[in-house]
């Protein structure tokens, strides 16, 4: 018998299951899926090089408390990710700073002069303000130029629609620099598990009072938990809409084509991750062997394709989504306040979520069930 049933094997189902599993608790994980870790899943390369099968996930946080949550199971190295932006046939540092705009306009301007220099780009367009929407925010921070070089058309190709429809919440994860910084994250912890996120979420479930069922699915015989949710808790991380049967219409979740290729060469990009925001139908090309450390003297590649169907990856913040999601939460509140189901991750609760925002979301989510053990 099991106290809590954990739908979905993920970083939200596998935090979930370890902390219900340190408070005494006996845990069934029921994961859809053959393998464990959800989008965060990786996988060793023939070439001897550790690939993310979804994406690249990076943890970085400024919470002591997450970041040691993420020690307890992995060595975590150091690893400060760097994207680029491949613009008018060169690729330059992004976010924007200071070298993104001097090799972009042939300038030579200090880092004291760059808020002036965006201050003008800003005060020469048009825009809502108090920004209303993606393009918006976006516009009143670097302007007319430098959006439409840099966002507006990646926009169009990532999410297949027109920017000033997504929701400014889309735009509060873009960050503009004022100086050199060069490094996508800035948080004072930064890095990946040395043995990838499969494994460490593997040592995450890896409790006597944890059970794991892989090829199950939880809505294939829902109704059976569901009857004994009182006594015997949910935590659900899938989609927050399907759990509903789409009483209030489906949301928008936004899928990718994972393309990967072995390449005969040492190094094929100058950083990690150079995205493509106005050339080819892919959004960006990763190199994982420059997110780990690798002997492999070849080297591997993935194009990622925005996609309508599949497996979601970021979930669609247009103000029809946002309203759904609203009518949802009230109904997934009601079933949190009675202690009976709990709707923890990006899924969930529809949320543009950080790897460490999941955690500490389950962390205090799980509160009435956990206790203080964290």
């Amino acid at each position: 018998m099991h106290d809590v049933v954990v739908v979905g094997a993920g970083l939200a189902g596998a935090a979930a299951a370890r902390l219900l599993a340190d408070s005494g608790r006996a845990v069934l994980v029921l994961e859809r899926n053959d393998f464990i870790g959800g989008n965060c899943a990786d996988e060793w390369s023939p070439e001897g090089i550790l690939v993310q099968r979804f994406g690249p996930h990076v943890i970085h946080t400024e919470s002591r408390e997450a970041w040691r949550f993420f020690s307890r199971f992995a060595e975590l190295i150091p690893y400060h990710h760097r994207v680029e932006t491949c613009v008018d046939g060169q690729n330059l540092p992004f976010p924007i700073n200071r070298d993104t705009i001097c090799q972009l306009f042939g300038a030579q301007i200090t880092t004291d002069e760059i808020a002036e220099f965006l201050a003008t780009e800003v005060e020469g367009s048009v825009y809502n303000d108090p920004p209303e929407n993606f393009r918006d925010v976006i516009v009143s921070q670097v302007g007319q130029r430098l959006y439409e070089k840099f966002f507006h058309n990646y926009a169009i190709k990532h999410w297949q629609i027109d920017p000033t429809e997504l929701s400014a919440e889309v735009a509060a994860r873009v960050l503009v620099r004022q100086n050199r910084d060069s490094r996508y994250f800035l948080e004072k912890y930064q890095g990946l598990p040395a043995t990838g996120f499969t494994a460490m979420i593997d040592e995450m479930m890896n409790h006597p009072q944890i059970e794991i069922r892989l090829a199950t699915d939880y809505f294939a015989d829902r109704y059976e938990y569901d009857d004994h949710a009182k006594e015997q808790p949910i935590i659900f991380t899938g989609k927050l809409d399907s759990y509903f049967n789409f009483e209030f219409g489906h949301l928008g979740y936004r899928s990718m084509r994972y393309e990967f290729r072995a390449l005969p060469v040492a190094k094929y990009q100058t950083a990690a991750v150079v995205n493509y925001p106005n050339d080819y139908d892919f959004t960006r090309v990763i190199e994982y062997k420059q997110m780990n450390i690798s002997k492999a003297e070849n080297t591997v590649i993935c194009r990622e394709y925005p996609v309508e169907d599949g497996i979601p990856a970021y979930v669609v913040l247009t103000p029809e989504n946002i309203s759904r999601r609203a009518a949802y939460l009230t109904r997934a509140e009601a079933l949190e306040a009675a202690g009976e189901v709990y709707f923890v991750g990006r899924l969930a609760e529809f949320r543009s979520y950080n790897m460490d925002e999941v955690v500490l979301s389950v962390m205090n989510k799980l509160t009435p069930l956990t206790g203080d053990i964290h």
